[in-house]
Formats: C-alpha cells, sequence, structure tokens
C-alpha cells in the first residue's frame, strides 16, 4: 500500500515551536516515526510538508491514482481550508486526520476541521502515535 503523509505549516518547527504543546522532538524526528510505523504496516510512504496551502492542494490531487490513501496533518489550515477539503474529496482517496494536540481542548476556533469533513477517521491529540494509528487504519492492521 502507498500512503501519502502531508505535513501542513509550522509542523517543521517541531521541537521549536511550542514545545509545551507539541513537544521537543523535532520534525526530523516525526519523519523517521513515520516511516518506522510504515514499516511495521508493510506500507510504503511520501512524505510532504508544506507551509502552502496552495502546494498541499497540488499534492493532493498529484496523489489521485498513485496512492492509495492519504494521512494529513492540515495544522492550521485544518480551521480555515476549504480549497484543502475540495482536493481531499476530489480524489476520492481514503483519508485519515492527524493532530499531535488535543485541538479540541484549545481554541474554540480550532474545534472545526474542514479537512475532517473528508476524512474517514481523526486520531487527535495523541502525539506521533496518531500518525501510527492513521496508518495502521489505512492498511488494515490496527491492533
Amino acid at each position: 500500500m502507498n500512503i501519502l503523509v502531508i505535513n501542513g505549516p509550522n509542523i517543521n518547527m517541531l521541537g521549536i515551536r511550542e514545545p509545551d504543546i507539541y513537544g521537543k522532538q523535532d520534525f526530523a524526528a516525526l519523519e523517521a516515526f513515520i516511516r518506522q510505523a510504515a514499516a511495521e504496516c508493510g506500507a510504503q510512504v511520501e512524505l510532504f510538508q508544506s507551509n502552502h496551502e496552495g502546494a498541499i492542494v497540488d499534492k493532493i490531487q498529484w496523489a489521485y491514482r498513485k496512492m492509495d490513501g492519504i494521512v494529513i496533518n492540515p495544522a492550521a489550515y485544518t480551521h480555515t481550508s476549504v480549497a484543502i477539503l475540495d482536493a481531499l474529496k476530489a480524489v476520492g482517496l481514503p483519508a485519515v486526520e492527524v493532530h499531535l494536540s488535543d485541538v479540541n481542548a484549545r481554541e474554540e476556533f480550532r474545534h472545526i476541521s474542514y479537512a475532517g469533513m473528508a476524512c474517514e477517521k481523526s486520531y487527535i491529540g495523541m502525539g506521533f502515535e496518531g500518525y501510527r494509528a492513521a496508518i495502521q487504519y489505512l492498511t488494515g492492521k490496527q491492533r
């Protein structure tokens, strides 16, 4: 199974940005974790991170007929991007939303997820483990 993992704005700043919320591990550690989780499930992953909404939309569209599923942490675009929602709906791939922090326990504006409206499942507030759970869900290998 081929899975596209998309991380949105500021995820590349892990370990620097608000470590009390997002943890002290850096972005390289997250990517290594995702690769390991995929290998455990027998999946191949394509990793992508961008701070630009259009680039994320382009990558989702790129996945059409190339990938079997999408794991997406749209980060701040979660709460604002109808464009990402529409791209996910357009490609029609199974998608799972991930958030490192518990967005539902934070500011009220973070409680709305446009991208999540096109996702089969969401893993919220599990830190890096949310990515493992998302990959396991897509590969049918949930424990």
